[in-house]
């Protein structure tokens, strides 16, 4: 055992030495190859853009900031109408969350402090049902309507948690935010098993197909990253009533509606097969062709020509309902990816391919009415599926697309004075990051530039500044399963795709072009932060 440790050991040693070489052609002049310099450049330019983006979400930032109360400090559902209040569905599920996500990027002081503030004054002004919130309206000091009803408290409940706190625990991992989200969660569970089932109390107008299918998203993701037992059992319970019984999405409903506000019923459906398979394997084999009947339905007659889905048919008739195209197409994809990668149906991944083969006859489309939101779903949608399936004509039309979501943004920061303003944080933060390839700094600065490039299981590193920078370049690891705990990195609404990951008990070389030195770290070290300081630029390269 020793023997073969050693010769691991040397095989290590000798991959890092031939590297070495290869980058100082065998001399202390540290000259890099051709193709690498061109890899430099590229993460030089993706700097460029990762640092507008995250420049645009700090004036998001400040603007919305501009309009939060000043007594209790939470930000109004929108700017205009809707000002005077704070609501769980769309201020605390849409906007603030990535509010938060911005200052953890941009500002550190205003993440552990104003941003967590608000997320105390929330919970205490706004919980009306247990923890479970209601809307607050600044003017009165108090919950805007006298009456509780309680299917508008399921549903701000449930989009709060899974919009806005879920992401959030994608990226922070466990925190004060993922603690209100499962506190929530067993409040909501005291008042439905399955939305529109009556259990405590009338479940009402809330729209019932949305609710069930966040909470098979929560819960299959809660399942794993709690290990509690009970969220499986749940989402079990609104999964049989689906797939088992009388209420099967394809078969048995006359509308299904595939962009958001109702394609979450799909990819949570998904996302449970994906946790059966691993966890009740039993379980998955009962879901398994009502699963693929579902799919195939949709594959069947809820698609245009080009692979896009619409936003709403008669899956029992095959009549189209609305035929505007969803611009939410990933999420439902990423259900379809999910089951391919579990089954390897290859009908389930060539969806995605046809939706990217035509993807160029969408550029500048006019997603949802000329607003931002549409883009940032449409972006999102590309980002996550290309983190799979890697396409050079997808990455330009990423490229493409974000340019005009940015032109949407005001001088003052604002984009369109509503909650959906969030979404263009939230899409603009997975772009910046795709740029970074998962890397951030601390302090941020404006006129510091971060980008970078993949080569295999390298990453090639571009920093430069205006003025000295002294602080830390932090690595991303593998949130799906250190955050998460999930068995696979099936694709998820609004995760934050990973890219260039590191693992803590993994050593890493770092070779850093521009001061000639190369040293070892433990993976730790890096998720920890490494120290630098850049005067003009540096060049680093990690692997």
């Amino acid at each position: 055992m020793r023997y073969c440790a050693w010769i691991t050991e040397m095989k290590s040693t000798l991959l890092i030495l031939l590297l070495f070489l290869s980058c100082t052609g065998g001399d202390s002049s540290f000259q890099i190859s051709t193709e690498d310099g061109h890899r430099f450049e590229s993460a030089q330019a993706n700097s460029l853009l990762a640092n507008e983006g995250f420049s645009r979400c700090k004036d998001y930032l400040g603007a919305w900031l501009g309009y939060a109360d000043t007594v209790s400090g939470l930000i109004p559902r929108n700017i205009e109408s809707g000002i005077d209040y704070w609501n769980a569905k769309d201020a605390a599920a849409d906007n603030y969350p990535f509010m938060v996500l911005t200052a953890f990027f941009v500002d550190q002081d205003m993440f552990r402090g104003r941003m967590s503030q608000m997320l105390v004054s929330e919970k205490r002004l706004t919980s009306r049902v247990r923890t479970m919130p209601d809307t607050y309206a600044f003017s009165k000091r108090g919950f805007l309507e006298d009456e509780i009803k309680m299917d508008e408290i399921v549903f701000g409940t449930s989009e709060y948690i899974k919009d806005g706190l879920l992401p959030l625990t994608e990226w922070l991992g466990k925190s004060a935010w993922s603690d209100r989200m499962i506190e929530m969660l067993y409040d909501l569970n005291r008042e439905i098993v399955i939305a529109g089932e009556v259990k405590a109390r009338e479940f009402g107008n809330a729209p019932k197909e949305e609710v069930n299918g966040e909470l098979l998203q929560v819960l299959s993701r809660m399942y794993w990253m709690t290990g509690e037992e009970k969220f499986l059992d749940w989402a079990i319970k609104i999964g049989d009533y689906y797939l088992l019984g009388d209420h099967h999405p394809t078969r048995d409903l006359e509308y299904l509606r595939l962009r958001d506000h109702g394609c979450e019923l799909v990819s949570g459906l998904c996302e449970l097969y994906a946790t059966t398979n691993f966890a009740m394997p039993e379980k998955k084999k009962t879901y398994q062709q009502p699963v693929h009947e579902m799919l195939d339905r949709i594959l069947e007659v809820g698609r245009n020509v080009d692979g896009m889905f619409y936003d709403g048919i008669n899956p029992k008739t095959g009549k189209i309902v609305q035929e505007r195209i969803a611009d939410t197409w990933g999420y439902t994809l990423n259900g379809y990816y999910t089951v391919f990668l579990i089954d390897g149906t290859q009908a389930y991944r060539e969806a995605t391919l046809k939706v990217f083969s035509n993807l160029d006859k969408y550029k500048n489309y006019d997603w949802e009415s000329g607003s931002a939101d549409g883009y940032a779903d449409a972006i999102e949608s590309a980002l996550n599926l290309f983190n799979r399936i890697p396409d050079p004509n997808i990455a330009k039309w990423i490229d493409s697309e974000i340019q005009v979501m940015w032109g949407m943004q005001k001088g003052n920061g604002i984009i369109e004075g509503w909650h959906g303003d969030g979404n263009f944080a939230r899409t603009t933060i997975m772009y910046n990051l795709w740029k970074s390839k998962g890397l951030y700094v601390e302090p941020w600065r404006q006129d510091l530039l971060l980008g970078a490039e993949q080569k295999g299981d390298s990453v090639l590193i571009s920093i430069t500044s205006d003025k000295p920078w002294t602080g830390s370049l932090f690595f991303d690891k593998m949130r799906f399963k250190e955050n998460m705990k999930l068995p696979i990195d099936w694709p998820r609404i609004n995760q934050f795709p990973e890219w260039f990951t590191v693992e803590k008990d993994h050593d890493y070389t770092l070779m850093d072009i521009t001061e000639r030195d190369m040293k070892v770290l433990s993976g730790e070290y890096l998720l920890h932060g490494v120290n630098l300081q850049v005067s003009a630029e540096k060049r680093l390269i990690v692997f």
